[in-house]
């Protein structure tokens, strides 16, 4: 089985306060994700903030347009700190996001993402990680980047 692991910072001009309640909170997920991924949070009265035990439901294409469902499960969360997403049924064999924060000089937020994850498909999810999925991560944490810089813009 191959297991990667991807790790992606990034500072945010917010104060730790803002940072959480924006990241916290599911519904603004769909924001921060490329359209052309076309996700849908399909949960029922999805919470304003995420909490251990919560599962969320979504449609998502990840790849080749492909809508599938993707189930995952909030493990842990520390308010203003961390929380932890796992996938619970979807296009990965493993899926396990740690999100941090943390403040840092002049009032910003430094955003710590460890992606660990395993392709399914054995030696053929291995040749797809190399040829496609570490690409499509880049693309998909570059996206959210650019999306967080414009929810946060610098402060003048």
């Amino acid at each position: 089985m191959a297991f990667y692991q991807k790790q992606v910072n990034q500072v945010i001009n917010a104060s730790i306060d803002e940072v959480w309640d924006f990241i916290s909170s599911p519904k603004n997920l769909k924001e921060i994700t490329p359209e052309y991924m076309g996700f849908d949070i399909t949960s029922q009265d999805t919470p304003e903030k995420v909490y251990p035990g919560l599962v969320i439901t979504y449609k998502v294409k990840p790849i080749a347009g492909i809508k599938t469902t993707w189930v995952t499960e909030i493990t842990q969360v520390k308010d203003k700190v961390y929380f932890v997403d796992e996938q619970r049924v979807g296009p990965y064999k493993i899926w396990h996001h740690q999100h941090f924060i943390s403040p840092i000089e002049n009032g910003s937020v430094l955003m710590k993402d460890i992606i660990s994850y395993s392709p399914p498909f054995g030696f053929l999810g291995s040749i797809a990680n190399s040829i496609l999925i570490k690409k499509k991560l880049s693309e998909i944490f570059d996206y959210r980047r650019i999306a967080m810089e414009k929810r946060f813009p610098p402060k003048v």
